[in-house]
């Protein structure tokens, strides 16, 4: 099954921001939803809501990626 296309949200400055849904992260980390959820859940991932659907910026989860990777070499 595709995933969902991305959400888009241009901001100011023409920016723009692209969020990922769970089901989206999930794929693109190989993990389970809970393992997802107990990312957010710590803090370790940056998150918005948006009623009741939870979504993060593509850059966060980079950053997230990039940051295991430096701890991982060090």
């Amino acid at each position: 099954m595709a995933s969902p296309p991305l959400a888009v949200l241009h901001t100011e400055g023409a920016r723009v921001l692209e969020l990922l849904t769970v089901p989206q992260v999930m794929a693109r980390l190989q993990l389970g939803r809970s393992a997802v959820y107990d990312l957010l859940r710590s803090g370790q991932r940056t998150s918005i809501t948006l009623g009741r659907a939870r979504r993060i910026p593509t850059h966060a989860l980079t950053d997230f990626i990039r940051t295991r990777l430096e701890q991982e070499a060090a």
